[in-house]
């Protein structure tokens, strides 16, 4: 197969879009080709529509970048900065956002409809649990055998249970049949990284009354072994010596 043959097999070479690949690069200095901007200075002072000629020439006084930061705008905003400082600036606050993403999580919790006042009381603990730390619960009520046909028990339960978690949680989706179970999602108050900023507080404040008190309590034995006279030193007898043989 010539080469010809075997072009037109495969058809024409993709084109590259006119104009290039779309950069997510700032347009700095020289690459910037417009002949005026809107100059925006160091401290953010606004200096107003200058040749980008003369903008170049305070940018290089200054020993700064210009950096084109409203591209759209006509004319484009640019403005005197070191750019290397603001991309690694931008860097560290991509970092930082990244490490604080939290994702919500969604708990279950499973119950029957006639639960005892006990178990109740710890599903209700684990519920309250999630919802401080900021994660969804969706609450299952299963059914079994003539229980099916009672569904307003689940339902008051569900009802009851959200109602004493309401400090701490709403109704995000509502009671809701589906075949031998009745579900309900409970959504926090609070995001996840306030729930996790306010936990870590308490963590901390719990901490430090502990070593208060461990503080306080070495405090009262030294006072209270202060007050003791010393206790008189026992004299070895001759028994008690390593060596028999060698006498007291």
């Amino acid at each position: 197969m010539s080469g010809r043959e075997s072009r037109e097999r495969r058809g024409p070479p993709a084109r590259t879009p006119p104009g290039g690949h779309i950069s997510t690069e700032l347009r700095i200095n020289d690459r910037i080709r417009v002949s005026e901007v809107r100059l925006v200075g160091p401290n953010g002072e606004t200096v107003g529509i200058v040749p980008t000629a003369d903008a170049l020439r305070l940018a290089q006084e200054a020993d700064l970048d210009l950096v084109e930061v409203a591209p759209t705008a006509r004319p484009p905003v640019c403005k005197l900065m070191d750019y290397g400082k603001f991309k690694y600036e931008n860097a560290q606050k991509a970092r930082e956002a990244r490490r604080n993403q939290t994702n919500v999580i969604i708990k279950e919790m499973k119950l029957r409809p006639k639960i005892d006042a006990h178990d109740y009381e710890t599903k209700k603990g684990h519920v309250v649990r999630f919802l401080r730390a900021g994660d969804k619960v969706k609450i299952t009520i299963m059914f079994r055998g003539r229980e099916q046909h009672r569904p307003e028990l689940g339902f008051r339960l569900l009802q009851r249970l959200a109602e004493d978690v309401t400090d701490l949680g709403f109704v995000e989706s509502a009671p809701k049949q589906d075949g031998r179970n009745m579900t309900m999602v409970l959504g926090p108050h609070k995001k996840k990284a306030d729930a996790k900023v306010e936990m870590q507080a308490e963590k901390e404040t719990r901490m430090a009354e502990r070593a208060a008190e461990e503080a306080e309590e070495r405090a009262e034995r030294t006072a209270a072994n202060a007050g003791r006279p010393a206790a008189p030193k026992k004299e070895r007898g001759r028994s008690e010596n390593l060596d028999p043989e060698i006498e007291a």
